[in-house]
């Protein structure tokens, strides 16, 4: 009997999963084959209509080129770092809203607005925060007399990668959050209050 009722809650574990794969395949795996596969063929739109079979060309002529590379960097970089500092302070956030206190429930939705936001809204806005002439960063630091003259923030390479981490991270991070305190609430209590009588601390709970 117990077999039977494995079997069936295996079923309908699968019957609703199947609809979300098939949903994130037609959306992200589709997309990236597609890509791939046109890789393999050229085409002028200026002066051809239909696309030709090039092989390896395209790929051979994109690894030659140092925009390639600059961008694979680019990218590294800022996955690299957005993720870690996404992933320590959405850990520090998920443990503080796993505590139990007074208005728990209004700070959690607080928390999760920014990923709820439009991305292209936020994208401007934060182009109009690191703006060198009006710019809500320049006049703060002006303010404090950090610096003497306005930086600007999204026309030097290094600090448009930095610009652009910091946001991310901002939007991001509420989203990282909730998912491990998702996590951290699946845990059972008694597993804390058994810790807690063996004299664990509180660091050794967390591990």
């Amino acid at each position: 009997m117990e077999d039977v009722i494995h079997q069936r809650e295996r079923r309908t574990g699968w019957a609703l999963t199947i609809p979300a794969l098939l949903m994130l395949a037609l959306v992200f795996v589709y997309p990236i084959v597609r890509a791939f596969w046109q890789s393999f063929f050229t085409q002028n739109l200026g002066t051809q209509l239909q696309s030709e079979f090039s092989g390896f060309a395209n790929l051979a002529r994109m690894a030659q080129d140092g925009r390639f590379w600059q961008s694979l960097g680019n990218s590294a970089v800022f996955t690299v770092f957005s993720v870690l500092l996404e992933f320590i302070l959405g850990l520090g956030i998920a443990l503080v809203l796993n505590q139990t206190f007074k208005g728990r429930g209004i700070v959690r939705t607080i928390a999760i607005l920014p990923w709820a936001l439009p991305t292209a809204l936020i994208a401007l806005a934060w182009t109009w925060i690191f703006n060198d002439q009006y710019g809500v960063v320049n006049d703060i630091l002006l303010r404090l007399g950090i610096i003497q003259t306005g930086i600007n923030w999204l026309g030097n390479p290094t600090l448009a990668m930095v610009s652009v981490i910091v946001a991310d991270v901002w939007k991001t991070t509420p989203f990282i959050s909730i998912l491990l305190l998702a996590g951290l609430q699946s845990i059972p209590s008694d597993l804390y209050e058994a810790q807690a009588i063996d004299g664990a601390t509180p660091w050794q709970s967390f591990q």
